[in-house]
């Protein structure tokens, strides 16, 4: 698809749904488990400007002119010591962030097949761009989120299945040294592409190609 202004707003506009929605499900998930710590820092709210990190978005200014926007959102502070049954719901809220890309996709998706199907949507128009980066961003979104090191809800994730000595020392790892591998997994390319990109990529095509058709 030719990289241009249109593909430039969309990617934003669906970056910007992506990562909101998001924490936002962090928040309400955490909330819901009877943790207040959310809903103490503003965080259990739809206004999705609220759920944006500043370099995060610095980020996805710059990306989004390489041809494929990526970002993040602030962290939602959570307190799993608060809910009803800390393990489980410490998870489910976690788990939340990442699958909301997924169902996000989905939607996007069904829409992007729908509307094409009946002959509302040109492949060229604003909204096919739209929906078909809504499903490739979001499922970016959701992959790579679910790689199993700091600061990324994998990390959270995977620890949870391990026994507490363990879980201990790997969170305490991860959010010491983990921030300090996540850049180059971003950034720096290896055999021409980053690790992020030999890792999401081909997950993102398989995923998509479901969705799709």
């Amino acid at each position: 698809m030719e990289f241009n202004p249109t593909t430039i707003v969309a990617m934003l506009l669906v970056i910007f749904l992506a990562i909101g929605i998001h924490e936002y499900c962090h928040a309400k998930f955490a909330d819901m488990a009877g943790d207040p710590t959310p809903g103490m820092y503003g965080r259990v709210t739809l206004n999705l400007f609220n759920h944006f990190d500043p370099l995060g978005s610095i980020f996805i200014l710059i990306t989004v002119f390489t041809g494929f926007g990526f970002g993040w959102g602030r962290p939602v502070p959570m307190d799993p010591s608060k809910m009803r049954n800390p393990k489980l719901d410490h998870f489910v809220a976690v788990a939340a962030g990442p699958l909301s890309n997924l169902l996000q996709a989905a939607i996007f998706a069904t829409l992007l097949r729908g509307l094409g199907t009946i002959g509302v949507l040109s492949g060229d128009s604003f909204l096919a761009v739209f929906f078909l980066y809504g499903v490739l961003i979001n499922l970016g979104l959701f992959v790579f989120n679910l790689i199993p090191i700091g600061p990324l809800d994998g990390m959270w994730l995977f620890g949870m299945a391990l026994p507490d000595p363990t879980r201990l020392a790997w969170t305490r790892w991860n959010l010491s040294f983990g921030a300090f591998l996540f850049i180059p997994l971003v950034l720096i390319p290896i055999g021409g592409n980053t690790i992020f990109g030999w890792v999401v990529g081909p997950a993102v095509r398989i995923l998509s190609g479901i969705l799709l058709g």
